[in-house]
């Protein structure tokens, strides 16, 4: 029974200052991880020295309300691990390139008399050359480069694209606004001056509401995550939660509790399933489609065969269902077209803004309308 000593000996239990060492600290500071994440998180960051030695989790959070479940504890195993990554001798601080990529640029700028744009139309011109680094793309080789040369590739890149193809051949992502609010609009602001296309950090992420700023013009419109408890049934379309949500995700689960229905609409059984009355296995790719067969279904059974007051009003109040659309003649009968501009009616051919402002019927009299709330209101000069 020797292993009895290790308990009572303290000299053989040495071995325990390691772990006693590890969580030394001088000094505790709140900081929040805003590195591509929205959560916000507030944690309490142990330092020592100047370097962080731990980090765990804020236990001080207000409570919104008496009926919703408390916000704490809030973090993820990203989060908590942070200080790994902080310190980690794999952690990117300067710019890589393909060295296949960058040494065939350079030798074509130095043939060229170091004209960039002449040297990467040169580049893209071979063939063989062109062929070598795009062989090389998911097999590493990646080297240090400055930040000038970089840019200077990028820019001949984008140049060579535009003339050669159109500006809106160029498609690119911004970091998200929770990274940096500068970084997000310069991208975003380039890639529009520049007539390319800006697709959505969503895109980038293939979890959130994927296209949702180019078809609504919001980047999202959703509820605040501790209002999934008060909801009736929550449709989850292929958002793992779990992964993406982490600090959220009790608000699912609690949700359950409190009577909420929850379909999950996924390719996978994701960890968001588990918490679902019903899981939807959609096939990758078919998510539009369904959904446009929903809204058949649901416009057919409460619009057009049995109109429901409640889906109506709520229509009207919340949609913009209630605008009007010009009908275009497609043979021997009409088919709905875009929405009817302000600016197209007599009545309202000098309003301001017209092409951003949207006609309804006033039920009471007939009368066409302008409702206050489409996009070309937020730009009057007078209210």
């Amino acid at each position: 029974m020797s292993w009895i000593k290790d308990i009572i000996s303290p000299q053989t239990r040495q071995w325990e200052e390691f772990y006693r060492n590890r969580f030394q600290h001088d000094r505790i500071v709140r900081s929040t991880h805003g590195v591509n994440c929205t959560g916000g998180c507030s944690w309490q960051i142990h330092v020592k020295d100047g370097i962080v030695v731990w980090e765990t989790q804020q236990l001080d959070y207000p409570l919104l309300e008496d009926s919703l479940p408390p916000y704490e504890p809030r973090g993820c195993q990203r989060g908590i691990s942070y200080s790994w990554y902080l310190y980690s001798p794999l952690r990117i601080k300067y710019p890589l390139i393909r060295s296949s990529l960058v040494e065939a640029f350079r030798e074509e700028k130095e043939k060229s008399g170091g004209d960039p744009l002449l040297a990467w139309e040169s580049l893209q011109a071979n063939t063989e050359k062109r062929r070598k680094y795009q062989k090389a793309r998911g097999m590493g080789g990646f080297m240090r480069a400055s930040w000038d040369e970089v840019l200077e590739i990028m820019a001949a890149a984008n140049i060579y694209t535009a003339k050669k193809y159109g500006p809106d051949r160029l498609f690119g992502f911004s970091p998200i606004p929770a990274m940096s609010m500068l970084s997000y609009a310069a991208g975003g602001r380039f890639l529009q001056l520049f007539g390319g296309v800006n697709l959505s950090f969503y895109d980038w992420y293939c979890d959130l509401p994927t296209a949702f700023p180019e078809i609504w013009g919001e980047q999202t419109d959703v509820c605040e995550s501790a209002d999934w408890y008060n909801s009736k049934m929550i449709a989850d379309m292929g958002a793992c939660l779990n992964m993406t949500r982490t600090p959220d995700c009790h608000f699912f689960a609690e949700s359950r509790h409190n009577g909420t229905k929850a379909v999950v609409f996924s390719p996978d059984f994701s960890q968001v399933c588990k918490y679902a009355d019903q899981w939807v296995p959609l096939h990758a790719g078919s998510d539009g489609a369904f959904w446009m067969a929903v809204s058949h279904v649901i416009l057919k059974e409460f619009h057009h065969d049995k109109p429901t007051s409640y889906f109506l009003e709520y229509s009207k109040q919340y949609t913009d269902s209630a605008f009007l659309v010009k009908l275009e003649k497609d043979g021997d009968h009409y088919t709905p077209g875009r929405l009817l501009r302000a600016n197209e009616l007599q009545e309202y051919k000098d309003i301001s803004n017209g092409d951003w402002k949207f006609v309804s019927m006033d039920e009471k009299d007939g009368r066409l309308v302008v409702p206050k709330g489409s996009m070309g209101h937020r730009w009057d000069k007078e209210p």
